[in-house]
């Protein structure tokens, strides 16, 4: 039998005052557009009604919007110290050789050359090499093709930290 009860952590986050809200959904995505289309959809009956309003609005961002999203991450390779979600979420490159972890150095700087940003993937569940060929692969896309994959990857990464804000007890 399935619940139609709202999460706990769900109903928290519904019922948290709006600076508080914002705080937590700025943890997930540092899009002030973004944050702010979820905090207008607010309570949530269930965890896919915030998915969905998290993928809507991420639809809906600017080049800038993006841009500001993306400055909430850190390098693939170089989690925020003290940040235990970056940690998490770069485990696949915590044991990679300095060999690996070097190759990604040098395709990261190559990637922010080419496309001003940092490189963004969804990297929970990935291995360091798996990174590392994707980075490699994305090089050749032409900017507005890796401004969507950017889309993409961003929207999969907001999915898993709401899910995690969602599902808290």
């Amino acid at each position: 039998m399935t619940s139609t009860s709202t999460p706990p952590g769900l109903a928290r986050f519904n019922a948290l005052e709006e600076s508080a809200a914002r705080a937590a959904l700025h943890e997930a995505c540092a899009s002030t557009a973004w944050a702010n289309r979820l905090l207008a959809a607010r309570p949530y009956a269930t965890a896919d009604d915030l998915y969905a309003a998290s993928d809507a609005a991420m639809a809906d961002l600017t080049a800038a919007d993006l841009a500001e999203a993306m400055a909430g991450h850190p390098p693939i390779g170089r989690p925020k110290p003290g940040d235990p979600t970056s940690a998490r979420e770069q485990r696949g490159m915590a044991g990679a050789s300095a060999e690996l972890k070097a190759q990604m150095l040098e395709l990261n700087l190559a990637y922010q050359e080419k496309f001003g940003q940092v490189f963004l993937i969804c990297a929970t569940g990935r291995t360091g090499e798996q990174m590392r060929d994707a980075v490699r692969e994305r090089l050749g896309n032409p900017p507005e093709r890796e401004r969507e994959i950017v889309r993409t990857e961003l929207g999969k990464i907001n999915r898993i930290r709401l899910a995690r804000l969602a599902e808290e007890d």
